[in-house]
C-alpha cells in the first residue's frame, strides 16, 4: 500500500514536470512576438524626428536580453550553418540556456518575472488564487451536495422525477457562458432584479469600507459566478449518480433489503449510495481543476481579478512567464485530483486494491 502510494507520487511529479517543460518549450517559440510587445511604438523611438529602425532593433534586443530570451533554448539546438567536418546537425549548447534556467529557479519556487509587469509570478498567481479557490471551492462544495441530496431523491421514484431529470439534460447541454450571461442579466440588472453587483470589486461606493461592508461586498460578487459554476456542475454528477443508484437498487442485495421490510430511503442511504458512489469519485476528483477552468469564463464575463482573468489576459498580452504558470499551476492540480480519486476509491470499496 505505502509503496504503491509513493509510486503514484512520483509518476504524478513526473507527470506535472513533463507537462510544465512542454508548455514552457512551446511558449519559447513565439518569444520574439512577446519581446516586441513589451517595447514602445516604433515611431517614438526616433532621433531628430526620423524614424530609426537601427535604434528600434537594438532596443528589441535590449528587450530580448532583459527578458532571458537572447540564450539558447536548451540543451540541445539545431545548427543553422554545420561545419565541413561534422556529420550532427545537433550540438550541444551546455546548461546556459533558458530551460535549465527556469527549471533550476522552478525547482526553488520562483517562477520567473512578468513580460508585462516585471512582477514576480508566484506573487501574481499567490493574489488569483487566494480568489479563485473560495470561488471553485464554494462551487465545487455545493455542487457535490446538491447533487448527493437530489440523486438520491431522485432514485426514490418520486412523480417529479422525469420533470426534474428533463431539466437537468437541458441544464447540462448549456454551456457555462451562458448560463453566467443570464445569471448576469436577470439578477444584476436593475431593470429586472438588479440584486447583485454586475461586476468587478473596485466599483465606487458611498459606504464607508470598513470591515464588514467589505466582507459583505465581497460576498455580494461571489454570488452570482458561484452560482453559475454550481448550475453548471451539478446536472452532470446528478444525472451520473442517479444512474449508478438506479442500477444498484435492481441488485440482488437490494431485493432482499426490500423483502425485509427495509425503507427505499434506507436502502439506497444505507446500501447503495456507497456502491454508486464509485463511478461519480472520478467525476468529483476532478470537479475542481474543471471549475478552475471554467473560472476564466465567469472570472471574464463578471470581471473579477481571479486566475482566470489573468489567464486570459496574459494569453492576450503574451506574457507567456504568468501563462506558463498558470497552465501549470492547472495541470497539477488536475494530476494530484486523479490521485485523490484513486484514495477515495479505497475509502468507499476496501476490495480494491492498487496495481503498479
Amino acid at each position: 500500500m505505502a509503496w504503491s502510494l509513493l509510486w503514484r507520487l512520483f509518476r504524478t511529479v513526473l507527470a506535472v514536470w513533463a507537462l510544465a517543460s512542454a508548455v514552457f518549450l512551446l511558449s519559447r517559440h513565439d518569444a520574439d512576438t512577446a519581446a516586441q510587445l513589451t517595447l514602445p511604438d516604433s515611431a517614438e523611438l526616433t532621433y531628430g524626428g526620423s524614424n530609426d529602425s537601427t535604434q528600434y532593433s537594438a532596443a528589441q534586443q535590449a528587450a530580448k536580453r532583459r527578458l532571458g530570451l537572447d540564450l539558447p533554448l536548451f540543451y540541445v539546438g539545431r545548427k543553422d550553418e554545420m561545419p565541413a567536418q561534422s556529420t550532427s546537425p545537433w550540438y550541444w549548447q551546455g546548461p546556459n540556456n533558458q530551460y535549465h534556467q527556469w527549471i533550476t529557479k522552478a525547482l526553488r519556487g520562483d517562477l520567473g518575472t512578468s513580460f508585462r509587469t516585471g512582477e514576480a509570478v508566484t506573487a501574481r498567481l499567490r493574489r488569483a488564487v487566494l480568489f479563485t479557490l473560495p470561488l471553485t471551492g464554494t462551487a465545487a462544495l455545493l455542487a457535490v451536495l446538491t447533487a448527493l441530496i437530489l440523486a438520491q431523491r431522485l432514485a426514490a421514484g418520486p412523480w417529479w422525477q422525469r420533470p426534474v431529470q428533463a431539466l437537468l439534460v437541458t441544464g447540462h447541454a448549456l454551456p457555462l457562458f451562458v448560463v453566467s450571461l443570464v445569471l448576469l442579466l436577470v439578477f444584476a440588472n436593475p431593470e429586472v432584479f438588479g440584486w447583485f453587483p454586475a461586476y468587478g470589486l473596485d466599483q465606487p461606493t458611498d459606504i464607508e469600507p470598513d470591515f464588514w461592508n467589505s466582507t459583505a461586498a465581497y460576498l455580494r460578487h461571489l454570488v452570482l459566478p458561484i452560482a453559475a459554476l454550481t448550475l453548471t456542475a451539478v446536472p452532470d454528477l446528478t444525472l451520473q449518480l442517479n444512474a449508478s443508484l438506479t442500477q444498484e437498487l435492481r441488485s440482488d442485495y437490494a431485493t432482499t433489503a426490500r423483502a425485509k421490510g427495509l425503507a427505499e430511503s434506507t436502502i439506497i442511504r444505507h446500501h447503495a449510495l456507497r456502491n454508486a458512489l464509485l463511478p461519480t469519485l472520478t467525476q468529483v476528483a476532478e470537479l475542481l481543476p474543471a471549475l478552475v477552468a471554467g473560472a476564466v469564463v465567469v472570472e471574464v464575463v463578471f470581471a473579477l481579478p481571479g486566475m482566470g482573468r489573468l489567464l486570459a489576459e496574459a494569453a492576450a498580452a503574451r506574457d507567456y512567464p504568468v501563462l506558463v504558470g498558470g497552465v501549470v499551476l492547472t495541470g497539477a492540480a488536475r494530476l494530484l485530483s486523479l490521485l485523490l480519486a484513486d484514495l477515495l476509491y479505497l475509502w468507499a470499496d476496501p476490495r480494491i486494491r492498487w496495481q503498479s
